[in-house]
């Protein structure tokens, strides 16, 4: 099964998301957004970015 993005309203009424793995675990969360679109344009913006990101590790490891 494929990952999924899920929009929904937090306690305070914010829209947000979250990345689902295909095993429904979260691997990734969105900021709050007070319209719908914009939690839609965050979503948009992941997946235009995401495809081409590049690892920037800041680890002392």
């Amino acid at each position: 099964m494929a990952g999924k993005f899920e929009l929904y309203k937090d306690k305070s009424e914010q829209y947000r998301f979250r990345l689902k793995a295909g095993n429904g675990e979260v691997i990734a969360v969105g900021e709050a957004y007070t319209s719908k679109s914009g939690a839609l344009n965050g979503i948009d913006s992941i997946r235009r970015n995401a495809a081409d990101a590049v690892i920037d590790d800041q680890t002392d490891d």
